[in-house]
């Protein structure tokens, strides 16, 4: 079993706290981890993030608490870590977050380091981070929300940086949903990750870290992606080193 993206987060940039997060998922019989950051942990990606703190006080006072790290950390300890052997595979990438105008800032930033793969993301909506509480979401027309969701996670497919589409139906966080069907719309998506040869992810995070009720993708997107053969990759989105590899096995089993 594969648990496809595990972050480092608050630990120490250190071979023993990979340790840590590699005996968790031997614990849980995974045999292979994808460890990936956030690419607004790195100072190297501040002119992505341009719109986003721009958007209110709340979203640039969340930014500067985040991004503190240089890419040279992250890049050290990886370098450091493949000089050891480990009991399982380990894999390491970045989660960049994708905001449309950004694409040749990021491919400038992500060709500069043999990463195993980059996983993109969709965690902010025309400079909204839809995904950090629900009461933001007060006011805003959902089936515009989502269309537009949607709508930016085909661009991210078509750049071509991505290796990995995360969490592909995490708007559905707070428990808001659209008073349309999206079925055409996952159609498209699953026809686009195949032309560009992407996995999605069958991801736990909602379940895991926002309590919501449904592990893994809805119902619909994971039967159409399943029907067109989508490549699928399970994973945690563990932000906890005993968060690895949690409910991989009941992803796995769908």
């Amino acid at each position: 079993m594969i648990d496809g993206h595990v972050h480092i987060e608050k630990g120490d940039y250190t071979v023993d706290w990979i340790k840590k997060i590699v005996r968790y998922a031997c614990e849980r019989g995974i045999s292979e981890i994808n460890i990936l950051e956030h690419s607004y942990k790195f100072k190297e990606f501040e002119r992505v993030y341009e719109k986003i703190a721009l958007y209110n006080e709340y979203q640039k006072s969340w930014l500067n608490e985040r991004m503190k790290l240089s890419l040279d950390q992250y890049e050290k300890l990886i370098m450091e870590v493949r000089k050891n052997k480990f009991p399982i595979k380990i894999n390491f990438g970045l989660e960049v977050c994708f905001i449309e105008g950004t694409e040749n800032i990021v491919k400038d930033i992500i060709g500069k380091f043999d990463w195993d793969f980059i996983t993109g993301s969709v965690h902010w909506i025309d400079g909204w981070g839809f995904d950090h509480k629900k009461e933001f979401w007060e006011g805003k027309c959902v089936d515009r929300v989502y269309k537009r969701y949607y709508e930016i996670m085909k661009s991210l497919i078509k750049s071509g940086l991505f290796d990995i589409l995360a969490h592909p139906d995490s708007i559905k966080c707070f428990g808001y949903y659209p008073s349309f069907d999206l079925e055409e719309t996952y159609i498209e998506i699953a026809d686009l990750l195949n032309q560009y040869d992407m996995y999605a992810e069958q991801s736990g995070g909602l379940y895991l870290n926002y309590g919501h009720k449904e592990l893994g993708m809805n119902s619909k997107l994971y039967n159409i992606f399943k029907k067109k053969n989508v490549k699928i990759i399970t994973t945690s989105d563990a932000h906890r080193p005993e968060d690895t590899g949690k409910y991989i096995k009941e992803l796995s089993e769908l």
